[in-house]
């Protein structure tokens, strides 16, 4: 091993590679991965089953917010609509055109939106599932892609339900659930994930997440996972377990300039993948302004935004409001240096310039306090309680 250094023998030995080169050169490409890997995801359904609503949701969207997918009863798609997330921007959502039509063909369809550029779809409907649905499917089945049936506005049927004598929610639920697999019986035995987007903590939606989780790529599975949105303790703490398991990377990546140099790389080039990884947990944990300004909203509790106010998530909010990707500058270095002076030990060797072990240090210690934060915020928010009622 050319360094004797712990940190450093620690993230090669993560790395699974047998030299510090070696391990350096992986851990840029998995970082470049972690940042950068495309996402494409394609909803579909007929016009009113709640495109919009849903998409906009998965971007940790409402539907009256800055950039959302405009929503309505009417279809106001008629070519596919590419939506990025605003946090996330190599994951793209895309708002395909309705297949309401009587004379819909599915083989022409894909071939009009251009199948082959979507990793996946998600085939919505609001009530019964129908002959295009089916259609759909079996082409898309066909061409070797996956698809999901989402049974989606699940929250009104159970409104209207809950006015009746009688009512029992899991049994409203189960017949909803055979009625949507009856009507797709063609297709064997699909999964049918009843959803409601203005509810993404009840019903299926993490059912509907962790399947995704298991059948996308392996390497896109970190995009799938930073940009979802954040509906369950499970959830969060699988957000946490993927950004600790990227740290050796990270580290490598970021430090690779004083291990392994590199012609024409700066110690502020370096600095910003670290802003970046910061970045990227703030907003995958939910700690920005506006899904607190939302959470705090949704369960009457005005004060959680102050919970995200300590000084190291202050500092990364700071340099994300300002920019998302984060640039090579002057600026970035001093930012990153004011992070680490946050942290005991970190300060003084900061000044001198971050080493490896400073930086290996920082990102473990910087990311279990957003994580931390992150659970707190929960906990007061009594989200596991209030999910536990429903």
């Amino acid at each position: 091993m050319e360094s004797q250094d712990p940190a450093v023998v620690e993230a090669v030995k993560a790395s699974g590679e047998s030299t510090l080169e070696k391990a350096t050169a992986k851990a840029k490409e998995t970082f470049d991965q972690l940042m950068n890997v495309s996402l494409n995801i394609a909803v579909t359904g007929k016009t009113g089953s709640g495109k919009s609503s849903f998409i906009n949701a998965l971007r940790g969207l409402n539907d009256e917010d800055d950039g959302a997918a405009p929503s309505g009863v009417t279809e106001t798609t008629m070519e596919p609509t590419m939506y990025e997330h605003p946090a996330v921007p190599n994951v793209k959502i895309w708002d395909l055109p309705g297949i309401g039509s009587p004379n819909f063909k599915a083989n022409k369809y894909l071939k009009d939106v251009k199948f082959h550029t979507y990793d996946f779809f998600i085939i919505l409907n609001s009530e019964r599932f129908m002959e295009n649905d089916v259609m759909l499917a079996k082409e898309i089945k066909k061409q070797n892609k996956n698809f999901y049936f989402v049974r989606s506005k699940i929250d009104n049927d159970i409104l209207a339900e809950q006015r009746k004598k009688g009512f029992d929610e899991q049994n409203i639920l189960c017949k909803i659930r055979k009625d949507c697999q009856k009507n797709l019986k063609e297709m064997g035995d699909p999964k049918v994930f009843l959803i409601s987007s203005f509810e993404l903590e009840k019903y299926d939606f993490e059912i509907f997440q962790n399947t995704l989780e298991e059948e996308v790529p392996d390497h896109k599975r970190s995009a799938l996972q930073q940009a979802w949105p954040v509906c369950s303790t499970e959830s969060l703490e699988k957000k946490i377990k993927m950004f600790k398991g990227m740290i050796w990377a990270v580290s490598l990546a970021s430090a690779g300039v004083a291990i392994v140099p590199v012609l024409g790389l700066s110690a502020a080039c370096d600095t910003s993948m670290v802003l970046l990884f910061f970045t990227r947990c703030y907003y995958a944990f939910g700690l920005d302004d506006g899904s607190l300004k939302k959470l705090s909203e949704k369960v009457n509790k005005p004060l959680l935004e102050h919970l995200a106010k300590s000084k190291f998530a202050s500092a990364i909010r700071e340099k994300s409001m300002a920019r998302l990707q984060v640039s090579v500058t002057l600026a970035t270095l001093t930012t990153l240096e004011y992070v680490a002076s946050l942290f005991p030990g970190v300060g003084s060797a900061a000044a001198a310039g971050i080493s490896f072990g400073t930086t290996y240090y920082l990102l473990r210690e910087g990311l279990n306090e957003l994580a931390d934060i992150a659970r707190n915020i929960r906990k007061e928010a009594e989200l596991d309680i209030l999910c536990s009622n429903s």
